[in-house]
């Protein structure tokens, strides 16, 4: 993958927390612990992975970055889907990957066998085509399946925290959820995208 290949970046979350996004900026989780906010959307067993994950070449843990995702349409939307209602998509600006100290995990990173690069390492080791594709199940092979759904959840480590100015706009999955976007007044452009949700 090449840097062009970089047109926005995601980061998932519950409606009710953007408010304090925009406010705050997307922090890292050991920042956003210091500050109210409703339950996360992620998922625990992952979270308990993470917090003792180093980033080698730093000084610093995977709680010490905010995470986004290259493409939101990936494994980790489709096991919340059953929270659409209540979850938004935002859309970041694609220019914080230029920013310094910026990480590229190769797949999810809180893998066993996740790799971290600086920027310039790590988009050439990332396979677009698997990355962008709209499925990642193979019913007649569970490890490519496996090695694939990873890959879909590749990850920009931003220390952290990635400033309020680089959020673009936010997606939403239906109706309900644009409307319960809506109401809070956050001043954020917001409209339906369902394709990128399940």
């Amino acid at each position: 993958m090449d840097r062009s290949d970089v047109k926005e970046l995601y980061f998932i979350s519950l409606i009710s927390n953007v408010q304090s996004i925009i406010e705050h900026g997307i922090l890292s989780h050991n920042k956003s612990v210091k500050l109210p906010h409703d339950d996360s959307i992620a998922m625990q067993e992952m979270q308990e992975k993470r917090k003792i994950k180093k980033i080698y070449g730093t000084n610093k843990k995977l709680h010490d970055f905010a995470n986004l995702y290259f493409d939101a349409h990936n494994p980790m939307l489709s096991r919340r889907r059953d929270q659409n209602t209540k979850i938004s998509v935002l859309r970041i600006n694609a220019e914080v990957i230029d920013l310094p100290n910026v990480i590229i995990a190769d797949q999810n990173a809180s893998s066993d066998y996740v790799r971290f690069y600086p920027v310039s390492k790590g988009l050439a080791a990332i396979d677009k085509d698997r990355l962008f594709a709209q499925y990642w199940t193979h019913r007649d092979n569970q490890y490519e399946e496996w090695a694939h759904k990873s890959v879909k959840c590749a990850e920009v480590l931003v220390p952290d925290k990635v400033e309020p100015q680089y959020i673009l706009d936010a997606y939403v999955a239906n109706q309900t959820a644009l409307d319960a976007f809506k109401k809070l007044r956050m001043g954020l452009t917001v409209c339906i995208k369902s394709d990128i949700f399940f």
